[in-house]
């Protein structure tokens, strides 16, 4: 039977009884050995006396057990950013896989990871991986139509805009009103700031993930610095507020000036990015936007362009949400990173990818922590040598991913 959970997906909801017995259970302000009723697809109870367990399970003679002794128990992560479904469609440069194929195997491998929520990262402009009208408005569709007839995790679209591109302008407004997107954000990639403030680096990137020429790629590098001095900003000021009236968040991407802050701010945007250094997180925070960092940061220790260092700016308490960007297997490893490394207890560095996402989200109301009343998103997760694992995931109480320990007789 399919349920309506969301305005926009049927994911299926199991009406059986489930108690998830006796994990060490993460909640919003600790980490507690209990177990979790789980009812309707939602989350009913949480039990931390035996005594009560056993009671319980008297009473529910026909509840489904799952063992999670010994394991943490965690709420089903929440990715706002990842753009990894490009490259399931694009694996090489000009190499294209059908997108349906693409989106249904890429979602087979979430709940692995432990995401339960992925806001798909698709870009609109040019010059930057599938960044251009014709494969975004049909993934955009494609997912639409894909959470109404059928769907494992909750397949959101996180619709990423390319502000020198001018043509894309009318498309954004359009699904704003058609509430097809959950998440807005503002790039601009141009050279020589942002992103790519180092001379080159934008160009070296364009050749390598999309095999084109230097004469292909200068053309690209001209019509983005053509277009850049007639950004609409207040056309797009517009369109934030729009966002925002239909419970959209906006974002700002790869700040690296507090002047962009400002400007973020004016325009109705709450999530910054990526920014580029400490200095512009601890204004983003100051002035009450959210911080995004990313999780293969925290996981290698460094940004891959040399800007700033995730870890450092959650020690600076100025980073709210890890993002997969590009890895998504990175959330779940960055969380017990941080609290093996005692960065953050294991219940703070959770929130971040869980709790804080779905605030940033507007959907903290249903989704984002163990607690009653709250969808039973739930990922059970084991370590082999350290590194951790996800056993068990459940999405709106049905388990869509369940494996044993390696080696486990």
């Amino acid at each position: 039977m399919r349920t309506q959970y969301t305005e926009e997906s049927t994911i299926s909801r199991n009406n059986d009884y489930i108690i998830i017995h006796q994990g060490n259970v993460v909640t919003e302000v600790e980490t507690v050995q209990a177990s979790i009723v789980i009812h309707q697809g939602l989350i009913e109870q949480l039990i931390t006396s035996e005594a009560h367990v056993e009671k319980w399970l008297l009473e529910h003679p026909e509840a489904r057990i799952v063992d999670a002794a010994g394991h943490y128990v965690l709420p089903g992560l929440i990715d706002i950013h990842c753009d990894a479904i490009e490259k399931e469609v694009q694996p090489r440069p000009n190499t294209l896989f059908p997108l349906e194929l693409s989106l249904l195997e890429f979602e087979r491998k979430l709940p692995l990871y432990g995401i339960t929520t992925m806001y798909h990262s698709l870009s609109l402009g040019v010059g930057l991986s599938l960044r251009g009208v014709h494969l975004m408005t049909e993934l955009v569709q494609l997912i639409h139509r894909y959470n109404t007839e059928r769907g494992i995790v909750r397949n959101r679209v996180h619709l990423r805009f390319e502000v020198s591109y001018h043509a894309g302008l009318p498309i954004v407004e359009q699904y704003i009103k058609e509430n097809f997107i959950h998440y807005l954000s503002y790039m601009d990639h141009s050279p020589g700031q942002g992103q790519y403030r180092v001379p080159g680096s934008f160009e070296r990137y364009v050749m390598k993930n999309q095999g084109v020429t230097s004469d292909e790629v200068k053309t690209i590098v001209d019509e983005l610095m053509e277009r850049k001095n007639e950004v609409d900003w207040n056309y797009l000021k517009e369109l934030a507020l729009l966002a925002n009236i239909r419970n959209i968040a906006v974002a700002s991407h790869d700040d690296d000036t507090n002047e962009k802050i400002d400007q973020a701010l004016q325009s109705g945007l709450s999530v910054s990015e990526f920014p580029i250094t400490l200095e512009v997180a601890k204004y983003a925070t100051s002035n009450g936007m959210k911080v995004c960092v990313g999780a293969p940061n925290v996981v290698r220790g460094a940004s891959h362009d040399n800007n700033l260092k995730a870890v450092e700016a959650i020690q600076h308490g100025v980073a709210h949400i890890l993002c997969s960007d590009y890895h998504p297997s990175s959330i779940l490893q960055a969380i017990f990173k941080l609290a093996n490394d005692e960065v953050l207890p294991l219940h703070e560095s959770t929130k971040l990818a869980t709790l804080y996402p779905a605030k940033a989200m507007n959907i903290s109301d249903q989704f984002g922590s163990i607690a009653v009343g709250k969808a039973a998103d739930i990922i059970i997760v084991d370590h082999f040598h350290q590194i951790p694992f996800v056993r068990t995931t459940l999405v709106n109480g049905v388990m869509v991913h369940q494996s044993s320990s390696f080696f486990e007789s």
